[in-house]
């Protein structure tokens, strides 16, 4: 007897989906991608570091006022402190003045304002741009530091990051660590879409894959980025770069290819503050990027839709078919497909912190995901444009003004 769609159907994504728990590759890193999981006990230098902290903010006066003390409780770490407030309306600069007036160490602070955006450049490349400028002017020491650490307003650091990230660099010979944080996840639409946002991101950018000097796998998150500034030069600074809008990855890559080390891993110590109360919040940050992603080709867009529609969203839609339809062997592989998803997904759920009954939730978030995909690529072709803190990003000038 022939088997019948449902059952073919159904064992081609159980296929695909036994094929991704044996690839290492992609597997979900283990504990030595921790930024705490090595390289030892107590990583606190005996004296200053090297380093020079530059922060881009544009109105986030609200976040400044968690993320500074805690960033700044580490000033022993770290030669100079740059915010640069990125034309901000909502008092970002004063908030970051009055902290710095009050810290113990004001002479290490320095708070700017961005310089005129000049064509070509994304709004937050050129802040960390005027950021560095701002720091030579402010010392030498701090214009010629060691290491740069490039890390968002809203990202809560906790006690001893910066010397966690200069130990990991350190103990591996690193040239770039970068850390992807633990995202929020209050909200219901965080909890359903914030893991999915993680996993993919590990599967797309095996993080193995980019600490492999062998690899041309190169990826960074941008939340939290320590670079070597003598290998950030080699590459061209961030000139080289200054239309990205994915800029992590794309400095990743540019680090990569001047023959820089890379490390990419994981802390659930370090927070985003950064709120998506609703379904639109996500989406207009998936918006910005993924089709400049997907390189603006709308054939990747549809593969997209055929690719996440036919293994991530199927097996919940395959099992209650195959039930419906009384075929007893669609419904076992289609199942086991879920379940497998299921267990892969679920490290994801756990490190963002979430109820593990949301590891089988994947189905639906892929779908949306697919959305998402699908609204930038209307938002881009339309010219309709995606509105990101305060600016409305729009078609192809979406390049110029992240």
């Amino acid at each position: 007897m022939r088997p019948s769609v449902l059952t073919i159907a159904a064992a081609i994504v159980l296929a695909f989906w036994i094929a991704l728990a044996f690839d290492r590759r992609r597997a979900w890193p283990s504990a030595r991608a921790s930024l705490r999981g090595a390289p030892g006990p107590n990583p606190l230098p005996a004296a200053p570091a090297s380093v020079l902290v530059v922060i881009p903010a544009r109105n986030e006066a609200e976040s400044l006022a968690a993320t500074l003390p805690a960033i700044g409780a580490q000033a022993a770490t770290f030669q100079a402190l740059v915010v640069v407030d990125d034309r901000s309306t909502d008092g970002t600069r004063e908030v970051a003045e009055a902290f710095a007036a009050r810290s113990s160490s004001p002479e290490k602070y320095l708070v700017v304002p961005a310089e005129p955006l000049p064509e070509g450049w994304s709004g937050k490349l050129h802040a960390l741009e005027s950021g560095l400028r701002a720091a030579a002017k402010l010392s030498p020491a701090a214009g010629s530091s060691e290491w740069i650490l490039f890390t968002d307003a809203d990202i809560h650091h906790p006690p001893d990051s910066i010397a966690w990230l200069l130990a990991r660099a350190a103990s591996e010979n690193r040239d770039l660590v970068s850390v992807m944080v633990r995202l929020r996840a209050k909200s219901f639409w965080e909890k359903l879409l914030m893991p999915p946002f993680v996993w993919f991101f590990q599967l797309l950018y095996p993080f193995r894959r980019v600490a492999d000097s062998r690899s041309r796998v190169a990826a960074a998150a941008g939340g939290c980025v320590l670079v070597r500034r003598s290998v950030l030069e080699r590459a061209g600074g961030l000139a080289a770069i200054r239309g990205a809008i994915i800029d992590d990855v794309s400095l990743a890559r540019r680090i990569k290819a001047a023959g820089g080390r890379l490390w990419l891993g994981l802390d659930p110590e370090m927070l985003s503050l950064r709120a998506y109360e609703g379904y639109r919040d996500v989406e207009r940050m998936v918006a910005r990027t993924a089709f400049d992603q997907l390189e603006y080709r709308l054939s990747l867009v549809l593969g997209t839709y055929v690719f996440l529609g036919a293994f991530f969203v199927s097996p919940p839609l395959l099992l209650v078919a195959a039930a419906l339809a009384g075929n007893a062997a669609a419904a076992l592989a289609a199942g086991a497909a879920w379940a497998i998803q299921c267990w892969l997904f679920g490290p994801a759920v756990r490190h963002q912190q979430v109820h593990g009954a949301f590891a089988a939730t994947l189905p639906l978030a892929s779908l949306l995901y697919a959305h998402m995909t699908g609204v930038s690529a209307w938002r881009h072709v339309t010219r309709r444009g995606v509105e990101w803190r305060g600016r409305t990003l729009a078609g192809g000038a979406a390049r110029r003004a992240t």
